[in-house]
């Protein structure tokens, strides 16, 4: 099967359950679930819940087993999001190429949207299945280390912290570890476990997570000053004006562009065990090191 349509499948897959895992915009109190579908659904890659299915798919595992999982990965991202964009953060009007949730709802449910999505993950990943060698509460803890005060939500902290100043490439890292590989190597490692995965196979999947993840932030950074608003679907140039360190202010359009390849040969290279069971996962890396939005 081609990438595109891979990927086009396993989106479906995703929005298909989250259509039964949401509440329905009329059960009360029917605006916040009404936000919540909105966030949900008003687009977006599913590149974290892609990624868990695929490889769980890596590791010999069932793509269903894997999916609530997938999902709450993207409710977390989701909830990351929609706080990302309150005024009190990065003040945000766009997002996926719609106003974002407080734009539309009020800044007051936006917040409570956020929450209500982030509980909701841990209500899924609660909900699912795990593997001999990881218990759901294996599962549950994974996703919350992901998404707490020492990964996600220590890169936003940090991100914050460093704007108007002048970073290192080092810094800057450390932020984006947290802020952006953290999630999406978490998103791999628990396809992997609802896979049953032995301890290397985890090992690399996580190796080529973070190095994913870095890539991803390095393109998503040269992308921002080099497309407009709607190509992107969201703001372009709004961490130039928030006064944010960025790979391209750091190292420049043609070292960065060379740091994103550095960084995806280093994810291919973790992969090798996995032989052709990890073609898919390089694939992806290949598709994102390239995306122009």
């Amino acid at each position: 099967m081609k990438l595109e349509r891979y990927l086009e499948g396993r989106r479906l897959d995703v929005e298909a359950a989250f259509d039964k895992l949401l509440p329905g915009k009329k059960v009360l109190p029917s605006t916040i679930h009404e936000a919540m579908r909105y966030s949900i659904f008003v687009g977006g890659k599913r590149l974290r819940p892609i990624l868990c299915l695929a490889a769980a798919e890596a590791c010999g595992g069932s793509r269903n087993k894997a999916l609530p999982l997938a999902c709450a990965v993207e409710c977390i991202h989701t909830y990351s999001l929609i706080h990302d964009d309150l005024p009190c953060m990065d003040d945000d009007d766009m997002r996926r190429g719609q106003p974002t949730c407080h734009k539309v709802y009020g800044e007051a449910v936006g917040v409570l949207t956020g929450d209500a999505l982030q509980a909701l993950a841990f209500e899924i990943a609660a909900g699912s299945r795990g593997s001999r060698r990881y218990p759901v509460g294996a599962l549950v803890r994974e996703l919350a280390v992901a998404a707490g005060s020492q990964r996600l939500i220590a890169g936003q902290v940090l991100d914050l912290e460093g704007e108007r100043k002048k970073l290192g490439k080092a810094q800057l890292v450390r932020i984006h570890k947290n802020k952006t590989a953290a999630l999406i190597a978490a998103s791999i490692r628990l396809g992997a476990m609802s896979a049953d995965a032995g301890p290397k196979a985890l090992e690399r999947l996580t190796d080529f997570g973070e190095a994913l993840g870095l890539a991803f932030q390095v393109i998503d950074d040269i992308l921002d000053v080099t497309r407009t608003s709607q190509q992107l679907g969201k703001s372009a140039g709004k961490d130039l004006k928030a006064g944010k360190t960025t790979y391209p202010s750091v190292l420049g359009l043609e070292k960065s562009r060379a740091e994103a390849g550095r960084l995806t040969r280093k994810a291919h290279r973790a992969l090798e065990g996995f032989g052709k069971d990890g073609a898919r996962l390089r694939e992806i890396a290949v598709y994102l090191l390239e995306r122009d939005y």
